[in-house]
């Protein structure tokens, strides 16, 4: 065990005996997202670098303080990616934060999600004991489960230490096609190319505008560029989009909202402004409206509602019902019982 985990090791330990609670960072790019951060900050960023990396295998492991464009660039050399393309909001985002707070680019739909990649995480509980879950392969069903719950529980249930990933390999080719049509049409055209077998890889809609990212082998891209038509794009959109650095996404906005709905759902009649991502299945929502509106405006959709930056930090995501909320209780209980990590992140009393 490195001297770092067995500094974070006994760190937690020391918390947990005296009931302190720890706020974990990583490298700070993600303090605006969820409930404000309680305790005594815990840092992680040093805890860093490649533990594994084996091409042939293309399987990753790698310590949670690593900068997500450090992975990111140790990967390319090889022709590989992260397929879920992990956003960088920021130059200090670490991988850690990614799988805490579960973001995905805009490729999630077409390759899937964190979660769909982790195949293993070694962490500090709330008692101070490292623990490791899954492995680096699939076939190591043992705590496979559970080292995807580190995905999306903003460090309310572990410190991470480090998370092994499954690669794959670049597409060979990668185009961007650009439509002029309103939301409501692109995502008409959306749902019918969605049961057609496109080498589809991103769909946006800037509010004008439909941005078709094509990635798979030559061929394929280039017959499914002629079938769908539309004008040549610049394919840099896509990492603007992935890492929030459109004018949209201007921090002296309005509150930003995300809504997750089916991807056929019509544009919504809401106040602000919308940037539709995910092929329809992500709607981003610049607005003053009440909260109200938006979480009942997802729900009625059959979706939810988060508010991702700005606005009441209070009630930020959208509230669980009754037996989920339970069920994330007795998840705290037995990986964190002193409540010390991350206490409150996620949702009150958690």
């Amino acid at each position: 065990m490195g001297d770092r985990t067995e500094a974070l090791r006994n760190r937690v330990r020391g918390a947990f005996e005296t009931g302190t609670p720890l706020s974990i960072e990583g490298g700070g790019s993600k303090r605006f997202f969820g409930r404000r951060p309680a305790g005594e900050p815990l840092a992680i960023g040093d805890h860093r670098g490649i533990v594994n990396h084996e091409p042939s295998e293309l399987v990753l492991t790698v310590r949670a303080g690593t900068p997500v464009g450090e992975t990111q660039a140790a990967l390319a050399e090889h022709n590989q990616w992260l397929p879920f393309d992990p956003p960088r909001h920021d130059p200090a985002s670490t991988i850690g934060g990614v799988v805490a707070c579960a973001l995905s680019g805009p490729t999630r739909p077409w390759t899937g999600a964190v979660r769909d990649f982790v195949l293993g995480t070694r962490i500090v509980n709330g008692r101070g004991d490292v623990l490791s879950f899954g492995g680096e392969v699939m076939k190591n069903v043992a705590g496979y489960d559970v080292s995807r719950l580190m995905a999306g529980a903003l460090g309310t249930l572990g410190v991470l230490l480090e998370v092994s990933f499954k690669l794959l390999p670049r597409p060979a080719r990668d185009r961007t096609r650009v439509f002029e049509m309103s939301a409501g049409d692109a995502i008409l055209r959306l749902s019918g190319w969605a049961r057609s077998p496109h080498p589809i890889l991103g769909a946006f809609h800037d509010g004008d505008r439909l941005h078709l990212r094509l990635g798979g082998s030559e061929p394929a891209v280039a017959e499914a560029a002629e079938r769908l038509g539309g004008e040549a794009g610049d394919g840099a959109v896509w990492e603007t989009l992935r890492d929030h650095r459109l004018p949209f996404f201007a921090d002296d906005g309005p509150p930003l909202w995300r809504l997750s709905v089916p991807a056929h759902v019509p544009p919504f009649d809401v106040p602000g402004s919308t940037v539709i991502d995910w092929g329809g299945a992500q709607r981003w929502v610049r607005s003053d409206a009440p909260e109200s509106v938006l979480r009942s405006t997802a729900a009625a959709a059959g979706g939810h509602a988060v508010c991702f930056r700005g606005g009441d930090r209070e009630r930020p995501f959208h509230p669980l019902d009754e037996g989920i909320a339970g069920l994330h209780a007795r998840l705290k209980a037995a990986f964190d019982p002193g409540r010390i990590l991350n206490p409150g992140r996620l949702y009150d009393g958690l």
